[in-house]
């Protein structure tokens, strides 16, 4: 097992997390125990970095709340716990009527600018350490970038219009720069500009799992592809391409599972590890309904569901993707990608994939437009899966087609919701959906509120989403 999956959440946090109240905006510290003294030595910043990591992988980030947000927000899944008492706020995300104060909103803001502001803590002191290894402090200032980057992504997309703060924060006095989401994919795209150029390509030992360029780069290009810069988005991924450090695996089912992470097709993926340290996910219980290997918790497809029109749209004879669903005992789908056998309740092994090179493939033909090449690259992915009917003889537009194979492909991977805004389809593929409510597009929010808690913290600093 390789270091950093180890440390990941064992790390001296009290030094490395921004901590808050009710009575100010998370931007602003309440405390930070120890500062002064810590960051003065390259073991400093490793640990430093991996509590960043750890940031990350918390249940406020990718452990679940994204989960929650833009995987149960699309047609994918739905919440399985029903409408009232703790499952109430869950149901209104998967009905776009969630409250400005719903702890899902609120934990998701603080868990990322708690992250923000610890890598910002790392950029602002890291040039004044004369590290025994230089080129370490490199590559750490690479993978803070792209953590911070990763980081602002998903908070753009969540809640759009944010706070931009890239500096060390030492006073709870601090201005509130809310901008727009393009200016935060600008940000986003000159730190991993950076970032790209001071990653390795790779990591051997204790140190696999960490950002790479090929990671950046990735990222890069979905930033540019969500801030509609097709070319230049094009340039990155092919580069990712070109590095040729990546693959397809060639069995799809063997993507998943403790025993294949990190594997040629992982391009990032968040690292857990079992074993009763706070270090394991909860994906097993979020997603199976099998009590026996999920510590005895789950079972009622809580949170997650899988809805039948999801389901309805795989050729069950040809696509090994369709291998990745079980049925329970009343009949009911799951996903079983994140199957892990467990003797503790959320402690699951299995790593959570950011990003997998299928996805760089098919963001590549996304960025490329309706082509014979961009077609091939579809194919590539289908045919993995064991596929054989050439995507362009398909019906629908080349949009359609693409977005089709990427919900097949991504399940479960909280690309739907992402996916859905980025093709701007969101209003009424959601409406279509739930057209047996009454939805219409006008009722479908793209944008979740910002929390009320930040609001009221910071009065006039911040602008409130259309409710």
């Amino acid at each position: 097992m390789n270091r950093l999956k180890t440390l990941l959440l064992v790390l001296p946090a009290l030094i490395l997390v921004v901590s808050c109240g009710d009575d100010f905006t998370i931007l602003a510290p309440q405390s930070e125990r120890n500062v002064e003294n810590f960051y003065q030595s390259d073991s400093d910043f490793r640990v430093a970095i991996n509590g960043a990591y750890a940031g990350i992988a918390d249940n406020n980030l990718y452990g679940r709340n994204l989960m929650l947000l833009h995987e149960m927000r699309s047609d994918n899944t739905f919440n399985g716990g029903g409408a009232t008492g703790l499952a109430e706020s869950l149901q209104r995300i998967t009905r776009f009527d969630e409250l400005p104060g719903s702890t899902e909103l609120e934990d998701t803001w603080a868990g990322g600018y708690k992250v923000i502001a610890s890598v910002n803590t790392i950029l602002s002191r890291i040039d004044n350490v004369d590290f025994d290894n230089p080129s370490l402090a490199d590559r750490i200032k690479g993978e803070a970038l792209f953590i911070r980057s990763l980081v602002y992504y998903n908070l753009a997309v969540t809640y759009g219009n944010i706070p931009l703060q890239l500096e060390e924060v030492t006073t709870p006095n601090v201005e509130i720069n809310q901008v727009s989401a393009d200016a935060i994919y600008d940000q986003i795209i000159t730190d991993l500009d950076t970032a790209e150029n001071l990653l390795p390509a790779s990591y051997s030992g204790d140190d696999v799992g960490r950002a790479t360029s090929g990671a950046a780069a990735t990222l890069l290009g979905l930033v540019h592809l969500t801030n509609g810069n097709s070319g230049q988005a094009e340039a990155a991924l092919r580069r990712v391409v070109n590095s040729q450090e990546y693959d397809l695996v060639p069995d799809y089912l063997d993507i998943w599972g403790a025993s294949n992470e990190n594997n040629i097709e992982s391009v990032f993926e968040i690292q857990y590890k079992s074993g009763g340290q706070g270090t394991g996910s909860g994906f097993t219980e979020y997603y199976s309904t099998d009590l026996s290997i999920s510590g005895g918790v789950g079972g009622g497809n809580v949170p997650q569901g899988i809805n039948d029109n999801l389901l309805e749209t795989y050729d069950d004879n040809e696509d090994v993707r369709f291998e990745t669903f079980g049925t329970d005992e009343d009949d009911l789908p799951y996903l079983n990608k994140y199957d892990a056998s467990q003797s503790i309740a959320f402690d699951s092994d299995v790593n959570f994939i950011v990003f997998r090179y299928a996805d760089v493939l098919l963001m590549l033909a996304e960025a490329i437009g309706e082509s014979p090449e961009a077609y091939d690259l579809i194919d590539e992915v289908r045919e993995r899966s064991g596929l054989t009917t050439p995507s362009a003889t398909l019906p629908g537009s080349f949009e359609e087609i693409l977005l089709l194979e990427r919900r097949r492909e991504f399940v479960g991977e909280n690309k739907r919701w992402p996916d859905l805004l980025r093709f701007g389809v969101a209003p009424q593929v959601m409406s279509d959906f739930l057209s047996d409510e009454g939805f219409t597009p006008s009722d479908i929010r793209l944008l979740y509120p910002i929390p009320q808690r930040e609001l009221d913290a910071a009065p006039g600093e911040l602008t409130q989403n259309p409710l």
